[in-house]
């Protein structure tokens, strides 16, 4: 399997560059894998595609203002880092944009040495772990000295930064939002609850695995990146009792998918745990944990266009991104949104 199977020709004034001023004005487009059916549709209008007692299960994962911008102690070289992964208190993983001039003993200053990072160790695509140096608590710090890392594809300044957040972010930890949860609403989710529909959360981190380019041709060749995930007790012993009773499972974009997949692969059942997964979906997957998906149309290429080509078809899958593009879809982490029905 190629990973050029996963192409499409995307005209650059479809990447949405900045959300809609209603978060549930986006457009939505129902695929329905077991009639071919594509149909078009507004998210707000999601509630007509569910029935009472599905379950949405969002990731509550909060976007960090990861983005750093600081200067190496010695040659005043300017260095840009990506926070990715707490490993413990006072050590991450990151992301270098300048990597080269970043080796072990590294020192880099941000506002003039209010922060200071160490390179304790270089790992391969530059990504190096730091250890941190302040005075204070370093989420609050970040609050200050952070900026929320937009992908490189949005080029427009982003004036509320909530808005690449979801109404139910909660657990900061995140190099990237859930984009598949921007379309929700608290009002959406009361009227959902109220025609029966269950809402629960789990947290995964997203990282390098969600966004990560592909760089090799063998789709099977590309190897996902640790991402860290939690599942609540209550949670488990909830989704275990909908299975049980054969309601749907939606997942609300592909790192809530991607978890509980995980998850239910190692145990043939959901379980509580803090753990952490590399897990890779691709056409050939045998989808055990969910049994729908809400997702935006991603980039081509990427390992989510593969996810949701497993989930779909992939015959279908291309054909819906041929409609979407024809039709104006917004695509991307801004654009408009998808909901893959099985009845």
């Amino acid at each position: 399997m190629l990973v050029k199977d996963f192409d499409f020709n995307l005209p650059s004034e479809l990447i949405a560059q900045s959300p809609l001023r209603e978060r549930s004005e986006s457009r939505l487009m129902v695929v329905k894998p077991q009639s071919g059916k594509l149909l078009d549709d507004r998210f707000i209008n999601l509630g007509e595609y569910l029935r009472p007692g599905d379950v949405l299960v969002r990731n509550n994962t909060r976007v960090l203002p990861a983005r750093l911008l600081g200067v190496k102690v010695t040659t005043g070289a300017v260095v840009e880092v990506l926070l990715l992964k707490q490993i413990n208190e006072d050590y991450w993983e990151c992301l270098v944009g300048n990597a080269r001039v970043v080796k072990v003993g590294t020192v880099v200053n941000f506002n003039e040495g209010e922060l200071q990072a160490e390179c304790i160790e270089v790992r391969e695509e530059g990504i190096r772990v730091f250890r941190m140096k302040y005075q204070g608590v370093f989420l609050e710090l970040l609050e200050r000295l952070g900026k929320i890392p937009l992908p490189p594809y949005i080029h427009e300044k982003l004036n509320d930064a909530e808005r690449y957040q979801t109404v139910y972010a909660k657990k900061p930890g995140s190099a990237a939002a859930p984009t598949a949860g921007l379309h929700f609403t608290e009002e959406l989710f009361t009227r959902l609850e109220a025609q029966g529909v269950e809402v629960l959360d789990l947290t995964l981190e997203i990282g390098l695995g969600t966004f990560r380019p592909i760089k090799v041709e063998e789709v099977t060749e590309h190897h996902m990146h640790e991402e860290t995930y939690e599942i609540s007790e209550e949670v488990a012993a909830k989704l275990n009792e909908a299975k049980k009773e054969k309601k749907r499972i939606i997942a609300i974009g592909t790192t809530s998918c991607r978890t509980l997949e995980a998850n239910f692969g190692k145990y043939r059942s959901y379980r509580a745990e803090s753990s952490s997964t590399d897990i890779f979906i691709y056409p050939g997957y045998r989808f055990r944990a969910i049994d729908c998906l809400i997702t935006n149309f991603h980039l081509p290429k990427s390992t989510l266009i593969m996810l949701v080509a497993a989930f779909a078809g992939q015959e279908l899958t291309m054909k819906a991104y041929s409609q979407a593009i024809e039709k104006g879809y917004r695509f991307f982490s801004f654009g408009d949104s998808m909901f893959i029905d099985y009845e």
